[in-house]
């Protein structure tokens, strides 16, 4: 049999709500909203961690942090971990990636040597825009160079330090570095062709144009670093957005200052989502022109989300509220390949489901190390049932969203819980409520249910 090319369209620090086909009427992105009314949009996803690194090996590998061992940022990768595009080399798939991957620390490296291949036979690698010597930077200094100057958001402030202690001095201008707390809103400076999201959208064609006569198929991996922080996009998209149309955080007692401020940010992050849905809409154009569309299964989603204001923060992390682990998630499967327009499904899922039913769908068999399960994207998939909560992990702590509660368990004792059909945005923590005894109790049940599932021991050798 044929089997059909992959398309993970990944990007980084979307919430979930940054999407119209997820009920947002403000946000623009009219190309992820055709993906996900002609496939199935699951609205309730969730990722299994609330930073970038572990989160990502997660969705690549079909296994919970805990079970991989890595919880938290600044760990290495082993270049033997069983990832998607490692299972899918096997069976013949050209493998790319185009933008960022984050499975080492690259703050302290040097990034002109060359990375590990982690599978890939294509890589195109930029974790971050404009900060290293890295494939953006090259494709910039061959396309505009007097474009090199722009491309900066600033570095980051462990790079700064390394690139002092190296005596590293790589010639770009790097604007001061920013904080959660200030996210760095405003204007690209330099060209609309020459942003980050510019290089993952173009190279992504480039690539799908390359294999367009090929024999084998192909799984490329695009990962676009927008929406995170700094909140940074092309002029025109932030035309798109008046800043006094954007939603207010619901914080309690939020002053007009910090409502002022979060507007502007909110105005900037929807810019870059829409920026990311302007270039989704150039790839899906590019699989159509070469005859492609029909046999290309397209993947939607995100690493987590972002506070964006709410409880007086910005990025990402503990507790794991909704708008952190819930995440955007389309899958869209083309009818020749069985596909069903299913639009907006409310079931629960998590990014750790994408493996499973992506083999699944190619027809290749499901290792027992991946965790998690088939979902119904498509006709005649064995689709495996889930207990309708998500988990999310990280060191010294896990949090379990399940359909009206979120419960969160400390390594120091302390819980948490929230009702989220009467508190949606996390401000209420009722675990002490003698009112939400019962609901307390089914919580921990389910935490301790789901924490004995992720459980991975050895295998056992058997000696013949």
């Amino acid at each position: 049999m044929k089997r059909p090319n992959i398309l993970f369209i990944y990007t980084d620090q979307q919430r979930f709500d940054a999407l119209g086909a997820n009920g947002n009427p403000l946000i623009k992105t009219p190309n992820l909203d055709r993906l996900a009314a002609t496939g199935t949009n699951y609205n309730r996803c969730f990722s299994q961690n609330p930073v970038c690194m572990p989160s990502r090996l997660s969705a690549m590998t079909g296994q919970y942090c805990s079970a991989l061992g890595i919880t938290r940022m600044g760990v290495t990768v082993p270049e033997d971990t069983l990832t998607i595009q490692k299972i899918l080399r096997g069976y013949g798939y050209d493998t790319a990636l185009v933008g960022k991957l984050h499975y080492l620390p690259h703050a302290n490296r040097d990034h002109r040597w060359p990375h590990p291949a982690y599978d890939f036979n294509h890589m195109e690698l930029c974790d971050e825009p404009g900060c290293y010597e890295d494939a953006y930077r090259a494709f910039v200094r061959r396309l505009a160079p007097d474009q090199m100057d722009y491309l900066s958001l600033g570095l980051p402030p462990a790079n700064a330090m390394w690139q002092e202690l190296m005596r590293i001095d790589d010639g770009i201008k790097h604007p001061p570095p920013r904080t959660y707390s200030d996210p760095g809103n405003g204007a690209f400076p330099g060209r609309s062709d020459c942003t980050n999201a510019a290089f993952v959208g173009r190279q992504t064609i480039e690539y799908i144009n390359s294999r367009a006569n090929a024999g084998e198929p192909f799984f490329c991996f695009s990962g676009f670093y927008s929406p995170h922080s700094p909140f940074v996009a092309p002029q025109e998209f932030l035309d798109l957005y008046r800043q006094e149309d954007m939603p207010l955080p619901h914080m309690p007692d939020c002053t007009p200052e910090y409502a002022r401020q979060t507007q502007f940010s909110t105005q900037c992050y929807y810019a870059m989502v829409s920026e990311v849905d302007h270039w989704v809409g150039k790839i899906y154009d590019a699989l159509e022109q070469n005859g492609q569309a029909d046999n290309t299964i397209i993947v939607f989603t995100s690493d987590h989300g972002e506070w964006l204001g709410e409880h007086g923060q910005y990025g990402k992390g503990y507790f794991a509220a909704d708008v952190v682990s819930r995440v955007p998630m389309i899958y869209h499967v083309p009818e020749a390949l069985g596909g069903i327009a299913h639009g907006n499904s409310d079931e629960i899922v998590e990014c750790v489901d994408i493996v499973p039913t992506l083999l699944s769908l190619c027809a290749i068999q499901i290792p027992p190390c991946v965790q998690g399960r088939v979902l119904p994207v498509a006709q005649n998939l064995p689709a495996t049932q889930g207990d309708g909560c998500g988990l999310t992990e990280f060191q010294n702590w896990r949090s379990l969203r399940c359909e009206s509660y979120r419960y969160v368990a400390n390594a120091n004792g302390r819980e948490m819980l929230f009702d989220m059909e009467k508190d949606p945005f996390e401000y209420n923590d009722v675990a002490a409520d003698p009112a939400y005894h019962d609901a307390l109790h089914d919580m921990r049940g389910a935490m301790i249910k789901r924490m004995l599932k992720v459980d991975k021991p050895c295998e056992i050798e058997f000696l013949y």
